[in-house]
């Protein structure tokens, strides 16, 4: 049986996606039907202890606090510095929490224009003054670690422009990645805070993705080990796992035996995700929390006999109301947590705090009439008695209300179970936070180098075939199809068209893309797959995503203008010479656009990278250059260059030519008859 091309085609495609199909579902996965590690396996180490039921007692709570991407700007938005002095003072004297994390993008680190990148000692300096001023330390203990924004513009972990070993709380005794140990009676805690920043650091943009070396990752080896000692492990950083290039086991693989690794850095997309939470394939939460820049978000925690509990908060609203028994059973997790213990359980437990007394607290279950009292036992704890045998099965909703002596008011719902029955996550939060984006842009910018480059020479070749008459031109059937069909045919059959639209596709993940200060007073030379710069080189991560989009906004629009451009000229030269002004502007009107986005962005490179990159910058400015070339090329090209097409695309082209052929002919022998 003879098996067409288009068969073929199909098949490939058919299997290519069933596989990228599977891949996805296998990542997005949120099934953990056995421990991560079953030799070196969690244990419920605080299980070992004796508890034996969750009741009215105070003992075996510890609560703390997260905030991420304060983004102090000595140029932008003065009321995050003054704002957070406000959550120094009086959220964090409230909370009494046991630490805060603080999980990194601690400054802006940008210029006034938002588009070049460096350190600004007033920035850390401002960061440093707030924490004195407030007298933080000696509240809490302060756990402080770099964001990407913190790492801009610096060289060495020994450059003058790292501030944060100078400014910050925890750099002065910790270059990177370090272990902080909290005891409270009985419990204790590993906080394992996770530095990826890039080293060096370069300037933004290509700063986004972070990355643990193999000697970092030896030392998170040895933390995860120590950690074995302490009943839980919490871990922090700025960058998702999602965003974190690491070598094997690989970072959520190591992160697996603890309970949370607590994340900023994406900032919940702008808010289009605000609940960016997920549970690894390790079993294990990952909690990306929104930033304190624009959303002024922080985060209160709690780890109730062995389960963790949080809560995201707007500043400035109170009460607070965090649920710890029953567990919301969203983030319930079996192999890292003692969830019998709720069916043991005597009372509900939730802690409260505001600004002022706490006047009226009261839970109600699955929408029940009664409502029960909260009554005070110490610190945050409020409780009520509770018959948990009557929700052994299936999802039921606790219902809190909290009422302060000002009036300010608040209520909570969150479901639970006893069955180990569960609510799913969201689709994107799980998408954001399983994949991997630096493979995720990669394989994007593959595919659209793939789309820029094979249907073009495919095409190419088949106007070959026609030539030759090895083939029919190919005949759609829906008008505009063929219409397109005919632009790009007679684009990729002029030489000087098609040859750089192809090279510039090519080159752009194989050269260089500019040479430039990467580093201010460095040289560096990225590339799509990696940077060099320092004597280091950082692998290639946001550069794939940068190129996607180059390619996308850019490149492939620039070749559908440049066929759309010589379509009208081949049109008028060979179909219809007459035209109008609105076609002329139609003409012309997408190039003029394309070629002038391309300059902004050349310039705002040049402001990012300085003159250099400006000049040595194949990506922007010698792409702007291609551009114009492009058009000038397509608007005026000869008629004869265009002789491939019209013979395929233009009715009764022999016989004109065989006319033209037999007029010159007779205008040869007219003169040499009259010069006889």
């Amino acid at each position: 049986m003879r098996v067409g091309l288009g068969t073929l085609v199909w098949t490939l495609l058919v299997l290519g996606g069933a596989s990228l199909v599977g891949q996805v579902v296998r990542v997005l996965s949120i099934d953990v039907a056995d421990p991560p590690d079953k030799s070196h396996i969690t244990k419920n180490r605080h299980t070992e202890s004796g508890y034996v039921s969750l009741d009215a007692s105070s003992d075996h709570l510890i609560w703390f606090m997260q905030i991420s991407d304060l983004h102090l700007s000595v140029f932008q938005d003065a009321t995050r510095a003054t704002q957070f002095q406000e959550f120094c003072l009086t959220t964090v004297d409230a909370i009494r929490p046991a630490v805060v994390l603080a999980s990194g993008d601690l400054t802006d680190a940008k210029t006034a224009d938002r588009l070049g990148s460096r350190q600004f000692i007033e920035e850390w300096a401002t960061y440093r003054d707030i924490l004195r001023s407030a007298a933080v330390l000696n509240k809490t203990v302060w756990l402080d670690i770099r964001g990407n924004h913190d790492n801009f513009n610096v060289a060495s972990l020994s450059s003058e422009e790292n501030y944060y070993q100078r400014y910050s709380v925890q750099g002065k005794h910790h270059q990177r990645s370090y272990m902080y140990n909290y005891t409270r009676g009985s419990d204790s805690v590993a906080f394992i805070g996770v530095d990826a920043c890039l080293l060096p650091g370069p300037r933004r943009p290509f700063n986004f993705i972070g990355m643990v070396t193999a000697s970092e990752m030896k030392m998170l080896e040895q933390f995860e080990m120590a950690s074995m000692h302490y009943n839980y492990t919490i871990w922090f950083g700025h960058y998702p796992t999602s965003c974190i290039l690491s070598p094997d086991p690989g970072i959520r693989r190591l992160m697996g035996r603890g309970l949370v690794y607590l994340c900023g850095h994406l900032h919940t997309l702008g808010g289009l995700v605000p609940n960016m939470y997920t549970r690894q394939h390790t079993g294990s939460l990952e909690l990306e929390l929104g930033d304190w820049k624009d959303e002024r978000i922080f985060r209160v925690a709690a780890l109730d006999h062995g389960m963790f509990s949080f809560t995201d908060v707007k500043h400035s609203t109170w009460p607070i109301i965090l649920v710890t028994n029953p567990k919301h059973a969203l983030y319930a997790m079996k192999h890292h947590e003692p969830l019998h213990l709720i069916q043991d359980s005597t009372h509900i437990r939730v802690l409260v705090w505001s600004l002022s007394a706490i006047v009226a607290a009261r839970v109600r279950i699955d929408d029940s009439s009664s409502w029960l009292t909260l009554f005070h036992v110490e610190g945050p704890l409020y409780v009520a008695k509770w018959n948990p045998d009557r929700y052994l099965v299936g999802l039921h909703m606790l219902e809190v209300y909290a009422r302060d002596s000002t009036g300010q008011e608040a209520t909570i719902i969150q479901p639970f179970s006893l069955d180990e029955s569960q609510p799913s996550f969201h689709f994107w939060p799980r998408a954001l936070l399983m994949s991997n984006l630096s493979m995720f842009f990669q394989f994007l910018f593959g595919i659209m180098v793939c789309i820029c480059v094979i249907p073009l020479c495919v095409m190419r070749y088949i106007h070959h075939l026609v030539l030759e008459h090895r083939m029919f031109r190919p005949r759609p059937r829906w008008k505009i199809i063929n219409t397109w069909l005919r632009k790009l045919w007679v684009l990729v059959s002029v030489d000087r068209l098609f040859w750089p639209l192809i090279f510039t596709a090519v080159y752009l993940p194989l050269g260089p893309w500019f040479v430039g200060e990467v580093i201010e007073g460095h040289i560096g030379v990225v590339f799509a797959w990696g940077t060099f710069v320092n004597r280091s080189y950082l692998p290639g991560s946001l550069t794939y995503a940068y190129g996607f989009f180059q390619l996308l906004v850019f490149h492939l629009p620039l070749t559908l203008a440049v066929a759309h451009c010589i379509d009208f000229r081949f049109w008028s030269l060979y179909i219809d010479p007459l035209c109008s002004f609105p076609r002329y502007l139609c003409r012309h009107v997408c190039l003029l656009f394309l070629v002038t986005f391309q300059i902004i962005s050349a310039y705002f490179f040049w402001l990012a990278y300085g003159t250099m990159a400006l000049v040595l910058g194949p990506l922007r400015t010698w792409s702007a250059i291609l551009g114009v070339i492009l058009w000038h090329q397509s608007s005026t090209i000869h008629k004869d260059l265009l002789r491939g097409a019209a013979e395929i695309w233009v009715p009764h082209y022999q016989t004109w030519k065989d006319e033209e052929v037999t007029k010159n002919y007779e205008s040869h022998e007219n003169i040499a008859q009259s010069d006889l």
